[in-house]
């Protein structure tokens, strides 16, 4: 068992709080570290780091940034086998998707090489008698990002990434339960070559939370989790007279019309369904057949599917799927499988009984299959973030439309038709944030903004994209005008530039 700390000013700083949390295994259940939670002296550190740090990295001209992210890029790719063997280990997912993880982060970095474009302010001359007037695009100061277990390097980087492009100083506050790929990252940033201070990790819980939402030298906050929660950091840190963007939980629905090709949405429902044992935001976790015959092609084609669903350890490079991330967790998804059963739902493939030899203390969860599924249920409305697939059945799109409108979610949805005017209807009028048609995943690329509707996110602005941009940066707009241009006298009326 090892220790981790922080990474404050460019270096490893063990913990000097007292406080502890386990950072386990989940293929095993052993704890194999222990992580040191902050005390208020350890991110004021942190702070004073970034306060010392940002007006010189503010200064730095948007193309010396961009040059620290090329070589970010290039440590990244040379750094993912050994990334993301360290992600799995704490996570539990695969290696292939603990890669995956890594890249979607690493194409946010790509995306900030584009900082000298996309920082660029506005011009008008002659906005008035002698006036010009333009616009500039400034860093926020000292930004902070409290991210999630299920992406431990894909979300920091949507954070970070943008923030320090943006001539901001950063602190990231990851998940306790699996803390060492953050800080890998932010290591690999200094062997870019980003000045020390600017991207400080500090690991802790909901005490080191609440003073970053308090701590008046912090000017933006980032943060995804659970929507209570995101609702809670949203109301806080605005409180205080922060700009922030809380991004919540999901319920992501996906509509399989009469005229899909099954087997392709029934693939597709499998990979977006039971993959990184569904602790993703994005996972398709309700599949709504229209018309009782969809409905029953679409069960009969999935019930293999589930079935054959290979669940391992991460070492196991066949495994589908792994282990959900703690004891907790696995213990919340079976509850709620159980729940499902006692409201009338008929529970097609039961995986509430999976074991696996050798690994009997992991956290697994096998693969379930609902049918039946009413609107009024339980494992319905809860965002289960499990191997859990809920079919709910719908006599008519028009119902299935409703399904997804109606949810308290709103961060992603799918269609599958092969029909373009069903889709194109769809896309119009579903009160979701993100759409995939025949994508069961829609999850935006890096140059595109991520964020859903509804309680799924708090705040106006989104993730990565020109939403990033404009989130981390303040706009300052100069009107000027030269002696050349100025009337003899005072001027009492209200201005107008005619």
């Amino acid at each position: 068992m090892h220790a981790i700390g922080h990474f404050i000013n460019g270096q490893h700083v063990p913990g000097k709080s007292g406080r502890t949390a386990d950072v386990f295994n989940p293929a095993t259940g052993e704890v194999q570290a222990q992580v040191a939670l902050a005390s208020a002296d350890e991110l004021q550190a942190a702070v004073d780091a970034a306060a010392k740090a940002q007006p010189a990295w503010a200064a730095t001209n948007p193309q010396r940034r961009a040059r620290v992210f090329m070589r970010y890029v290039e440590l990244l790719n040379r750094h993912m086998d050994e990334l993301a063997e360290m992600l799995s280990r704490e996570h539990g997912k695969t290696v292939e998707d603990s890669k995956g993880d890594i890249l979607r982060g690493l194409e946010v970095a790509e995306f900030a090489i584009g900082i000298p474009h996309l920082q660029k302010g506005e011009f008008t001359e002659g906005a008035g008698p002698g006036i010009d007037m333009h616009s500039i695009r400034q860093p926020v100061g000292i930004g902070a990002g409290i991210t999630p277990f299920n992406f431990p390097a894909m979300i920091p980087m949507w954070m970070f990434a943008p923030a320090i492009a943006c001539g901001n100083a950063f602190i990231l506050k990851p998940s306790e339960r699996d803390p060492s790929v953050p800080i890998r990252l932010a290591e690999l940033m200094i062997e870019a070559g980003l000045p020390a201070g600017i991207l400080n990790v500090v690991n802790g819980d909901k005490e080191t939370v609440d003073r970053i939402l308090a701590h008046p030298a912090i000017g933006g906050i980032s943060f995804v989790g659970s929507t209570p929660i995101a609702a809670y950091v949203y109301a806080t840190a605005a409180a205080h007279g922060k700009r922030v963007h809380a991004f919540g939980g999901a319920k992501n629905h996906a509509i399989i019309m009469p005229d899909a090709d099954m087997e392709k949405a029934a693939d597709a429902l499998i990979g977006a369904g039971y993959g990184s044992a569904g602790e993703r935001c994005m996972a398709i976790s309700v599949a709504v057949p229209v018309g009782a015959e969809t409905a029953d092609r679409l069960v009969e084609a999935l019930v293999p599917r589930v079935e054959r669903l290979r669940v391992g350890p991460y070492t196991d490079e066949n495994a589908d799927y792994g282990p959900v991330v703690t004891r907790a967790a696995q213990e919340k998804i079976l509850s709620l499988v159980d729940r499902g059963v006692q409201e009338g739902a008929k529970l097609v493939v039961d995986g509430r009984g999976f074991t696996l030899q050798g690994y009997e203390e992991g956290f697994y969860v096998g693969p379930c299959l609902f049918d039946h599924v009413g609107a009024d249920m339980d494992i319905y409305r809860t965002e289960i973030f499990g191997p859990v697939l809920s079919v709910v059945r719908s006599d008519s799109y028009e119902q299935a439309l409703k399904l997804a409108n109606d949810h308290e979610y709103g961060n992603g949805v799918a269609i599958f038709t092969q029909d373009g005017d069903a889709a194109r209807d769809f896309a119009s009028r579903v009160q979701v944030g993100m759409i995939g048609i025949n994508v069961p995943i829609p999850t935006p690329l890096a140059y595109h903004s991520f964020g859903g509707w509804k309680r799924s996110v708090f705040g106006d602005l989104n993730h990565h994209g020109p939403d990033s941009v404009k989130f981390w940066t303040r706009t300052k707009t100069i009107t000027s005008r030269w002696p050349s241009g100025i009337k003899d006298g005072a001027e009492f009326s209200m201005p107008v530039m005619r």
